[in-house]
């Protein structure tokens, strides 16, 4: 799109990445120091909110699982009152917004009120969590594919999720937000057909300053994800990919020391 693409009236949806400024897209720091007024999620940091200018307009709409400051109904109506009084309107999300980041309810909500809507992609936590560790998510001849999975379901609810498909061979797991869910992730995959020994990587706050990595194994992920993930943002990554780099953690960066033992006791 041309520079011109930011008229009154005009919704962009951007991606803020995993936390650390410098992954934030040029055009995401053009989108951000040239709206009227941005709609910021909880775990879009200071150092990137520092980017928006003095005289913009801050709005924040933090959702976290089971901490929700406005539900989406709301956050959809704000959108849509800022863009009909002709404002230029940032709605900042967290990682990608395309990736579990419920895009698609306010770009319909913005369409039907007649308001332009664009997304600005950003880099998502999986890609950031790699780069950190020193891996590859995909892996010629071990990992053919990477998919990407969100372990948030409703408070007590189970993983409605196809278990026997995501055990099998030949792929790179990334479970979003799976700090609740990493003992039903390791019992499911296991029982599944997933070997217990597979390479595993916890990443918490990924790409900021307090980032920690700890490599460890399926069987004991539960355990593992309790003593890295009191509180923090948990990304989990499941493959033989992931092994690769595991030697370098805990010497080349801040990282946990990885866990070995016993498997985790059912």
């Amino acid at each position: 799109m041309q520079p011109d693409d930011f008229a009154p009236g005009t919704v962009w949806l951007v991606g803020a990445g995993p936390g650390d400024p410098e992954y934030l897209t040029m055009k995401a720091v053009r989108l951000i120091e040239r709206a009227d007024i941005v709609f910021y999620d909880a775990l879009v940091g200071p150092e990137i909110l520092n980017l928006i200018p003095a005289g913009t307009e801050r709005v924040p709409v933090g959702k976290r699982s089971g901490r929700h400051s406005q539900d989406q109904r709301t956050i959809d109506a704000m959108l849509v009152a800022a863009a009909t009084a002709d404002r230029r309107v940032v709605r900042l999300k967290g990682g990608d917004p395309s990736l579990f980041g419920r895009s698609n309810e306010e770009m319909e909500a913005l369409r039907t009120a007649r308001c332009a809507v664009h997304v600005c992609p950003g880099v998502t936590a999986a890609s950031a969590a790699a780069a950190s560790a020193g891996v590859s998510l995909s892996l010629r001849g071990v990992a053919r594919e990477v998919r990407f999975v969100t372990a948030h379901s409703r408070r007590g609810a189970a993983l409605d999720l196809d278990w026997h498909d995501l055990a099998r061979a030949g792929a790179t797991l990334a479970f979003y937000m799976g700090r609740d869910a990493a003992s039903e992730i390791s019992r499911q995959l296991i029982a599944n057909g997933m070997p217990g020994g597979t390479p595993v990587l916890i990443a918490c706050n990924v790409s900021l300053p307090h980032e920690m990595i700890l490599s460890t194994r399926l069987d004991l992920l539960g355990l593992a994800t309790r003593a890295l993930a009191a509180t923090a943002p948990t990304l989990i990554l499941v493959g033989e990919a992931v092994q690769a780099g595991s030697d370098r953690i805990g010497t080349t960066m801040r990282h946990a020391t990885p866990i070995v033992g016993q498997s985790e006791p059912p």
